[in-house]
């Protein structure tokens, strides 16, 4: 999963990656500071992983992992190239879903690029530079389906689509809130990888007083939340600086600071919390001597795709899967209790993976 940072300049979003993926981004109190896009992957915390590796005396422990991307800030005009705009666009194409950064705090020291904090007027900054940037990727589709609509009636049909979606978009609409129940042009549309059509995670960056009520009573926070329902974004909330003092912490010195603050999890674990069930995601467990390992899949997968994810080989000659629920393995201790007791259970092609269950995959290439 790739999730690209975004936020205008000086709300905190670089000190947020870094603390994130304690990678070193320069930060800095000026626009474009992050010039080239600075990438972080992240290990996915699960508990699940340790007991399995306890369980199996494992030699390796392999978590999902999250690659973070800290696009340079942008500003208004950004898809005309103002500030660093294009290099912005590019790289955001990229990524599985957006996590933009909000400024919920007021701080004097700390510039604002317009003056002031109105983080609706932020998010629509942004918004308006992705919709403009997906009018100029749709005028040039349009350009070169119209050279062959005439002679081919699908192309014709996705004519009419793209000039569809460009009207939807002119007129100041997100891409993901165009509506059609065609088969044809819901495929076109997720082909197009327009930037509106992309998920979007808010994380709300409030200051230190307003974490431990997971800022209840922050007016921005509350505005945040209200235009996230309205337009099926997920939001989180988020204090960027002591996320980059829990970084400097071990394990055991985290858990203490957070309670020290009344929090219970950390921003990153608000973030993947978020993003998994966002972008519908879940994770099923593979556990043996050699390897522990979590693989990340979308929900509704089926055994034989959910092997794939493990070599092509698993699914091209895909036979069965014996699985096992983690919570029963965990209870009982160990694989040869739960087969005894009747919990491993041996499935076929059509089964649904759920989060959690433990696989062993049988195969024949």
């Amino acid at each position: 999963m790739k999730l690209g940072i975004v936020g205008l300049p000086n709300v905190g979003k670089s000190t947020l990656f870094n603390s994130l993926t304690k990678a070193g981004a320069e930060s800095a109190n000026y626009p474009f500071c992050t010039i080239d896009p600075n990438v972080g992957i992240v290990a996915v915390p699960d508990e699940r992983l340790t007991k399995l590796t306890q369980m199996y005396n494992s030699a390796k422990t392999t978590p999902a992992v999250i690659e973070f991307v800290d696009i340079a800030g942008l500003v208004k005009g950004a898809s005309k190239g103002e500030g660093l705009g294009n290099q912005f666009l590019a790289n955001i194409r990229e990524v599985d879903a957006i996590v933009h950064v909000v400024r919920c705090f007021d701080d004097t020291n700390v510039i604002h690029v317009d003056g002031s904090v109105d983080p609706l007027r932020d998010i629509e900054t942004i918004n308006f530079e992705l919709i403009f940037s997906d009018i100029e990727v749709l005028e040039r589709r349009i350009a070169k389906t119209a050279r062959g609509a005439k002679n081919d009636k699908a192309l014709a049909k996705e004519l009419k689509l793209q000039e569809r979606i460009k009207e939807h978009l002119e007129a100041g609409k997100l891409a993901k809130t165009f509506e059609t129940t065609d088969e044809d042009e819901l495929a076109w549309l997720q082909e197009y990888n327009l930037l509106t059509y992309k998920p979007v995670i808010f994380a709300a960056n409030v200051s230190e007083d307003d974490l431990a009520d997971d800022g209840a009573n922050n007016p921005y926070v509350e505005a945040v939340r209200k235009y996230a329902a309205e337009s099926d974004c997920g939001v989180f909330v988020v204090c960027a600086e002591i996320e980059a003092e829990i970084s400097e912490l071990d394990e055991e010195e985290r858990q203490m600071f957070l309670e020290d603050l009344g929090v219970k999890e950390s921003g990153l674990d608000k973030l993947i919390r978020a993003s998994y069930s966002l972008l519908g995601l879940i994770s099923y467990l593979t556990a043996g001597e050699t390897e522990t390992r979590a693989w990340t899949i979308k929900k509704g997968t089926k055994a034989p795709q959910a092997a794939g994810k493990i070599h092509s080989d698993f699914e091209r000659g895909f036979i069965r899967a014996e699985i096992v629920r983690y919570e029963d393995l965990i209870e009982l201790g160990s694989l040869n209790a739960a087969k005894e007791k009747g919990l491993l259970r041996s499935e076929g092609k059509e089964y649904v993976v759920q989060d959690g269950d433990v696989i062993l995959f049988k195969f024949n290439v």
